[in-house]
C-alpha cells in the first residue's frame, strides 16, 4: 500500500468516526429500543403514510435504502451511491432495462430528502454517500395522512367464512349468479333452488371451496359426475345434445 493509499485509508478512518460522533442521542435509543417485531407495524406505515405521498421510483429507492438501514443494519443509517443505486433496485418503467438512468436516480433521491423521507448526513466517499433514513412519524407529510387516519381497526378476512363459497348462502349465491344460473355441464336453466354446486376438483382429491373451483350444476350431473374428471360429463353432453 502506498503513502497516498494510507493517507486515504486515514481520511476514511476520521470521517467515520465523526459520523458516529454526529450521532444524537435519539439515534442511540433508537438501536437500544429496536425491536424487530415491530417490524410489520413500520412496514404497515410505510406503506398507508409515506408511499402514497411518493413517485414509483423513489418508493423503490426509498424500500431499498430502507432495508439496508432498519432492516439489515437495525438503524437508521445507510450509505449508497448514486450509480449503485442504478442497478438492482427496480427496473425502468419502460420495461426494456435493468437499471435506472442516473437523471432517474438523482431524481428519485431528491425527491426523498425534499419529502423529508431522508436526510442526507456526510458527504460523499468512494463507498456512496450517507443517509438517514427517517420512518413516517417523523416526516411532516405522513403525520399529517396518520392524524387524518379514520381510528379503528381494518376490516380482517375471515376465512372461514369470506372464502367458503360452498357452506355459506350468500357465497353460494355468488356463484350462481356468475354462471347465470345455467348447469356447467348440460346448460339447463336453473333457479337457486334447483341449482347445486359441484367441485371441479373433488375435495377428495385436495379441492377446497373457492369460488374458482366451484361451478353450478343441475342435480343430475352432479350426481351423476360423482369424483369423474369435468371434461367427462361435458364431452357426454356435448355428444347427447350433439
Amino acid at each position: 500500500m502506498t503513502d497516498s493509499d494510507e493517507r486515504v485509508e486515514e481520511i476514511r478512518a476520521l470521517l467515520q468516526e465523526l459520523e458516529a460522533e454526529l450521532c444524537s442521542p435519539d439515534d442511540r435509543a433508537f438501536v437500544r429500543n429496536f425491536d424487530a417485531l415491530e417490524i410489520p407495524e413500520v412496514v404497515s406505515e410505510v406503506v398507508r403514510f409515506l408511499q402514497p405521498l411518493l413517485t414509483p421510483y423513489e418508493a423503490a429507492v426509498y424500500w431499498h435504502m430502507f432495508e439496508l438501514a432498519v432492516l439489515r443494519s437495525g438503524d437508521q443509517y445507510c450509505r449508497v451511491s448514486t450509480r449503485g443505486l442504478m442497478n438492482g433496485v427496480v427496473r425502468s418503467a419502460s420495461g426494456q432495462s435493468d437499471s435506472l438512468s442516473i437523471q432517474t436516480t438523482r431524481g428519485a433521491l431528491q425527491g426523498l430528502e425534499k419529502q423529508g423521507a431522508i436526510q442526507r448526513v456526510g458527504e460523499p466517499t468512494r463507498d456512496g454517500t450517507p443517509y438517514r433514513i427517517l420512518l413516517p412519524e417523523e416526516i411532516p407529510a405522513s403525520r399529517g395522512l396518520m392524524e387524518a387516519a379514520p381510528s379503528g381497526s381494518t376490516p380482517s378476512v375471515d376465512v372461514a367464512r369470506d372464502l367458503d363459497y360452498y357452506n355459506i348462502r350468500e357465497n353460494r349465491l355468488k356463484v350462481f349468479e356468475r354462471d347465470g344460473y345455467t348447469c356447467k355441464y348440460c346448460a339447463k336453466q336453473l333457479t337457486r333452488f334447483t341449482a347445486t354446486l359441484d367441485h371441479v376438483q373433488p375435495v377428495s382429491r385436495a379441492g377446497d371451496n373457492s369460488i374458482e373451483n366451484l361451478v353450478t350444476a343441475c342435480l343430475h350431473c352432479n350426481s351423476k359426475r360423482g369424483s369423474r374428471p369435468v371434461m367427462d360429463i361435458i364431452d357426454e353432453a356435448e355428444k347427447r345434445d350433439g
